[in-house]
C-alpha cells in the first residue's frame, strides 16, 4: 500500500461522510484516478471540486495538485517494483506454528518501518532535529511500551552530552514538565496519542515554554493536536498481542532516525563524547 493510501486509511474514521465517500473510491480504484483532473475525479465520485479540495487538505495535502502528483508517483513506483508482493499485516493466531510466528513477526516489523517511511514528513523531522540540537534540556515522556522507547532515546542522547530525562514515574514526569522553560524540548511518545499521563506531562511542559515533539501513529489524536512538531508513523493494530510489537519497532526506528540526523550535523563535536562514554563503560565488559 502506498503512503497516500496509508494516510487515507488512517484517517477514514475522522473524515466527514462526503470525504469518506471520496476516500473509499480512491482506495477501491487507485490506478483509475491517476491522471484525472479535479473535475474528472469529482464527476466520478459524485461530488464537487470544493469537496475534493477539502478532502485533500484533510489528509494533509496543500491541494489537489499536490495530492495527485504524490499519488501518481507512488503508484508508478509500486507497479515497477521487482517481485512486488502485496504483503499485508498478519495478526498472530492461537496455535500458530513456530516458523509461522517467526515469519509473521519479522514481516510485520519490516512492513511497519516501510509504511512509516512512506508517510514520514521530512519537514517535521528537520524541525525536530534542529530543536533537539539547540535544546538546553530534553524531557521524554512515555509509559508502558512507549517508556521503553523513551529510555532508548535517553541512552542515545546522553551519549552525545545532551541533557535528557526519561522518568518511569508519572509524578516525576509531571515534576520535570513543571520545571520546563523556553529552550527546552519535550518529546511525548504514545502510539495511540491518547495516554493521559503522557498527554498531561507534554501539555504542562509546553505551557511552560518547551517545544513539544509528538511521536504517535498517523491520524488525529490528543497528543499530536497539542504538539508543535508531529512525527507520525504507521503500524498495525494487532488483535492478539501481549504488548506493543511492530508499533514499538517503528517508534524505535524513529528515535534512530532523529539520533542519526543529529549526530551527522555536528559529528566532529559529538565524536569526543562518544569516545568518552565508550571509554567510561569499557571496563564493565569481560
Amino acid at each position: 500500500m502506498t503512503g497516500v493510501l496509508l494516510r487515507i486509511n488512517e484517517k477514514l474514521d475522522i473524515l466527514s461522510p462526503s470525504e469518506r465517500k471520496i476516500a473509499k473510491y480512491i482506495i477501491e480504484k487507485p490506478e483509475e484516478i491517476v491522471g484525472l483532473s479535479i473535475s474528472e475525479l469529482a464527476n466520478k465520485v459524485g461530488t464537487s471540486k470544493a469537496g475534493i479540495m477539502r478532502f485533500c487538505k484533510s489528509i494533509d495535502f496543500k491541494g489537489y495538485r499536490d495530492f495527485s502528483i504524490k499519488f501518481a508517483s507512488e503508484i508508478a513506483v509500486s507497479k515497477n517494483k521487482e517481485n512486488n508482493e502485496n504483503v499485508e499485516y498478519i495478526d498472530l493466531q492461537l496455535g500458530d506454528k513456530l516458523e509461522t510466528i517467526i515469519r509473521n513477526v519479522c514481516l510485520n516489523n519490516k512492513k511497519a518501518i516501510d509504511d512509516s517511511y512512506s508517510i514520514l514528513d521530512y519537514a517535521e523531522v528537520e524541525k525536530a532535529v534542529e530543536c533537539i540540537l539547540k535544546a538546553k534540556c530534553i524531557n521524554i515522556f512515555g509509559v508502558g511500551a512507549s517508556y521503553v522507547v523513551a529510555m532508548d532515546a535517553q541512552q542515545k542522547f546522553l551519549r552525545i552530552n545532551k541533557y535528557c530525562t526519561a522518568y518511569a514515574d508519572s509524578h516525576l514526569q509531571m515534576t520535570a514538565a513543571s520545571n520546563s522553560t523556553v529552550g527546552d524540548v519535550a518529546i511525548g511518545i504514545s502510539w495511540s496519542g491518547e495516554t493521559k499521563d503522557t498527554v498531561e506531562a507534554s501539555r504542562v511542559s509546553k505551557e511552560n515554554g518547551a517545544t513539544l515533539i509528538s511521536i504517535t501513529k498517523y491520524g488525529k489524536n490528543h497528543l499530536a493536536e497539542i504538539a508543535d512538531i508531529k512525527l507520525m508513523l504507521a503500524a498495525p493494530e494487532a488483535f492478539i498481542r501481549s504488548g506493543a510489537l511492530s508499533s514499538r519497532t517503528t517508534q524505535m526506528n524513529m528515535i534512530d532516525i532523529l539520533y542519526s540526523c543529529i549526530l551527522s550535523r555536528d559529528y566532529h563535536n559529538f565524536k569526543k563524547y562518544l569516545e568518552q562514554t565508550l571509554k567510561s563503560v569499557k571496563y564493565k565488559k569481560y
